[in-house]
């Protein structure tokens, strides 16, 4: 304000001024909307910002913003400190020589300073504060006296030198606003953060607004254009009484100072006690009654210091601006996001703030990044981007909630009643597939098989029925449930857990069935276990005829694994040969082709070639058969070999043959009516014979390989 602002106002001109002001005030007005809605939203503890959106947006971009924010401040300590030493070498020009020197001993004094004691620092900021009114009264009286519309004229419009632009003023001047953290800084000391945050902020931004505003139109009226570019010390001059001035830099940049340095330790403390970094954990320690993170306030000390080196103001500021704009930006984000989730756990009670002004909030502040200077802005978004990545490869779980699951139930939730007013078409025909796996490892090769045939086009379900009473087995159908989630965590399986408990089999598939999915996310098809003797078919044909009568297709698995296989002990070993579909027609053919497919697309099996193979038991047949096959591939886009196999006879003989070496075999078979079950598996037994992995499928329609 003392230093910089005749500078900006000087090049940009009045009319450019005013527009820089209301542009950074309209960035931070948002931003303290935003931050007085999440504010009054949580309880506020350490941290300032950085606890706001990591609690919101979560652990990952809490953690990159935490670095990036702690480091804002520690370097605008730098800043503020430069710009004090500035004023003090006008004063007393036999310091110049001696700058870097003066101002590492400043630092060294807001060092001394904060680590004694926050209230101790705070009990200080009153008396700037009284300074820094003397001093703008001091200003206003002079600059009103010595007003002339001559240079009120002159300097309406811009005069830039040196390749500066509005952009160059905007990233000089915008720092001078970023004190609108200040109280979110110190929210762990205030009494009542979630009343003080907001009242303190955007009050703030309203007096400070004005202050700039005001001082713009008095500076353009009462400096000629030359003196308000060239002498920092402008405002000295125009005072009435200029030693206030003086005084009033030191109070501004001394106030501005302390609060950096105060701020930016808590920022390190709460950051390291949420253990992102393990390395950063002694900067969670606490000092004294007050609980001061004197540790966290050297390392501040010592990252001003090196920036202080330089010595250069104007080279340190558009990096800072970078800084708190990416801050800022992610903290209208994380407003926006809680908003629009409507997640019911977002209920401020600041209710001026709604999700179109923090999504305008955040759209302002990547916009002017870029405004500025592309270069740096893609290197602080880079920057950013690289911590969220590094933080989410640690695969850190955060101790508290976020707002990430309730954005992904709002997805959710408009993506399902989206797909339910959707017409079917049989081309989005997707396998929604439930395995009845029991507890998963009772029969591994069933959740298995169900991962690769959904894995990226589907949706597994594994389900389990447990026999027994469901007022008093309730804790055992628990116990089972945990067990699948278990075993969906150990075999890295995209699959979702389903137990039921009822006093039969046949009753608690029946209700698994009807009750599972939501929507348009209900299960189409139904994988289960092939019975191995003849005692169990009827069982086994009475839950499929079940399961057909309530429209889903049939998927049964029968494998025979020998013990000494290798297989048994890896499950995710992907059996060497082809994927043999035994063609009999489109009622169970367009399935069998289509699951042959969606097994072939995972990489393990990219090796195992597709067969679709007919048997005919007339030699004349054979060309005709081959060029319905041919045509059957080009019309479903589907990659397989047409086969057609002669022999008269039985076709089992010819299957078990042909097929011996596959990796898999699908055979079709059509659900049994009521007493026809041991027939079925007679026949299904005689046709897959020794074959050591036949899937068997009964179709109930849906898809079509031509759409």
């Amino acid at each position: 304000m003392f230093l910089r602002f005749g500078h900006v106002v000087g090049q940009s001109g009045l009319w450019l001024s005013i527009g820089i002001v209301l542009s950074a005030k309209v960035i931070t007005g948002l931003t303290s909307l935003s931050l007085s809605a999440i504010a009054t939203n949580t309880r506020v503890r350490g941290g300032g910002a950085y606890y706001l959106i990591s609690r919101s947006l979560g652990v990952e971009f809490g953690g990159a913003i935490g670095i990036v924010f702690f480091l804002a401040q520690a370097i605008s300590v730098a800043m503020y400190v430069i710009g004090f030493t500035e004023a003090l070498t006008v004063t007393f020009p036999t310091l110049k020589e001696n700058f870097v020197e003066v101002a590492s001993l400043v630092n060294l004094i807001v060092f001394a300073c904060v680590f004694v004691g926050a209230g101790w620092t705070i009990k200080v900021q009153y008396f700037i504060l009284a300074i820094l009114g003397g001093s703008l009264g001091a200003f206003y009286f002079g600059a009103i006296q010595s007003f002339d519309m001559a240079n009120f004229q002159a300097n309406l419009a811009p005069s830039f030198i040196d390749q500066a632009n509005v952009y160059t003023m905007f990233a000089l001047f915008f720092p001078a606003v970023t004190g609108i953290m200040a109280g979110a800084n110190m929210s762990g000391d205030l009494e009542n953060p979630s009343r003080a945050i907001p009242r303190g902020t955007l009050t703030s931004v309203a007096i400070t607004g004005l202050i700039y505003l005001s001082m713009a139109v008095l500076l353009s009226g009462a400096g000629t254009t030359a003196d308000l570019i060239h002498d920092p010390m402008i405002v000295r001059k125009l005072a009435i009484w200029p030693w206030l001035i003086t005084a009033g830099v030191f109070a501004a940049t001394l106030s501005s100072a302390l609060g950096s340095m105060m701020g930016a330790p808590r920022i390190l403390q709460a950051f390291s006690r949420d253990e992102v970094f393990k390395s950063l954990n002694f900067f969670s320690a606490v000092s004294g009654k007050s609980n001061e993170p004197r540790r966290a306030t050297v390392m501040t000390f010592l990252i001003s210091q090196i920036c202080i080196l330089p010595g250069d103001l104007n080279a340190i500021a558009p990096v800072i601006t970078m800084f708190f704009m990416i801050t800022y930006g992610l903290l209208n984000l994380a407003t926006f996001y809680e908003a629009i989730t409507k997640n019911p756990s977002y209920r401020p009670t600041f209710h001026y703030c709604h999700w179109s002004t923090s999504l305008l909030g955040f759209l302002g502040c990547l916009g002017v990044m870029f405004l500025m200077n592309w270069v740096w802005a893609l290197v602080s978004i880079l920057f950013v981007a690289g911590l969220h990545w590094f933080i989410r490869n640690r695969e850190l779980e955060s101790r508290w909630g976020d707002l990430r699951s309730g954005l992904i139930f709002e997805r959710a939730r408009k993506s399902l009643l989206r797909l339910e007013s959707e017409v079917y078409h049989p081309k989005n025909w997707r396998p929604i597939l439930m395995a009845l796996t029991g507890t998963g490892w009772t029969r591994p090769h069933l959740p298995i098989y169900g991962h690769w045939l959904t894995s990226g086009h589907g949706i597994l379900t594994l389900a389990q029925v447990v026999t027994g009473n469901p007022e008093t087995d309730i804790e055992k159908r628990a116990r089972y449930e945990k067990q699948l989630r278990k075993f969906i965590v150990k075999e890295e399986l995209e699959a979702f857990p389903a137990v039921v408990c009822h006093e039969k089999l046949t009753s608690g598939i029946e209700s698994l069935i009807q009750c599972h999915g939501i929507g348009g996310l209900r299960t189409n098809t139904v994988l289960l276990g092939w019975p191995h003797d003849l005692e169990k078919a009827e069982t086994f044909g009475g839950n499929i005829r079940l399961i057909t009568k309530m429209k889903r297709s049939v998927l049964a698995a029968r494998f025979v694994i020998p013990e000494d296989d290798d297989e048994s002990a890896d499950l995710w070993s992907v059996p060497s040969g082809t994927i043999d579909v035994w063609w009999r027609g489109m009622k169970n053919g367009e399935l069998m082709l289509l699951l042959a497919h969606l097994l072939h697309r995972n990489p393990g099996w990219r090796s195992n070639p597709i067969r679709v193979l007919r048997f005919v038991d007339n030699p004349q047949a054979i060309d005709d058969v081959r060029q319905h096959l041919i045509a059957l591939g080009a019309a479903s886009r589907i990659e397989f070999t047409p086969e057609v196999i002669y022999q008269s006879g039985s076709p089992d003989e010819a299957i078990q043959a042909t097929s011996r070496d596959a990796a898999l075999v699908l055979l079709g078979f059509q659900t049994p009516e009521e007493g026809g079950e041991q027939a079925l598996y007679q026949r299904m037994e005689k046709l897959a014979g020794d074959l050591p992995r036949v899937l068997l499928v009964d179709s109930v329609g849906g898809m079509e390989l031509e759409s």
